[in-house]
């Protein structure tokens, strides 16, 4: 139970977003956000759940710079395919008659329609990554990397003292680029304002 409510509030949540996205000025197609809406009937849960102040993704997250907002969005991307995933996994089995046949199926089981919406959202979330957030995606594998470099290991930590005096020259260099680039922006606005 507990399962269905954090994957329920999770759409909700994805709907949510997408909604508020297209206000924004985000291009979402009708047929995506029908299905939304109409998946949204299948996974009900209360007003006080949807809105308990606790989103599954916070949008303090994408705030920032637009490279972070970028990896923000690819893991954001690669954590809905893992999550639709689980929902279709979740569903009863199909009908015989919806497992014959690629087209939609009829209104015969809720389930049947709501594992071809979810198969539907679910390609549409994986092409947009794949066409959209390829580096952001290498570089999350890149990162995830490091969480398993053994930090007990004594060739690791020589090793890694080796290569500190270049790194952390880069990652100064890094930080000082960033910093100028403020510095420049704040001197050519117009004074007097």
């Amino acid at each position: 139970m507990v399962a269905m409510v954090t994957t329920v509030t999770a759409v909700v949540s994805l709907t949510l977003w997408l909604i508020t996205s297209q206000v924004r000025g985000a291009y979402i197609p009708s047929d995506m956000n029908e299905t939304i809406q109409h998946l949204l009937g299948y996974y009900k849960i209360s007003k006080k759940d949807i809105f308990n102040g606790k989103p599954v993704f916070s949008k303090d997250a994408v705030a920032g710079e637009m490279g972070a907002k970028r990896v923000f969005m690819g893991g954001v991307l690669e954590t809905y395919e893992e999550l639709l995933g689980q929902m279709l996994k979740q569903l009863p089995p199909p009908t015989p008659r919806a497992a014959e046949s690629n087209e939609r199926p009829a209104a015969a089981d809720p389930g049947d329609d709501a594992r071809a919406e979810l198969t539907y959202i679910l390609d549409k979330v994986q092409k947009l990554r794949k066409h959209r957030y390829r580096e952001q995606e290498k570089f999350l594998l890149r990162l995830s990397a490091l969480k398993h470099i053994q930090k007990d290991d004594l060739l690791v930590q020589s090793k890694a003292l080796w290569e500190l005096p270049w790194l952390y020259e880069e990652a100064s260099s890094l930080g000082e680029r960033r910093r100028r680039r403020r510095q420049t922006k704040r001197s050519r606005r117009p004074s007097g304002r």
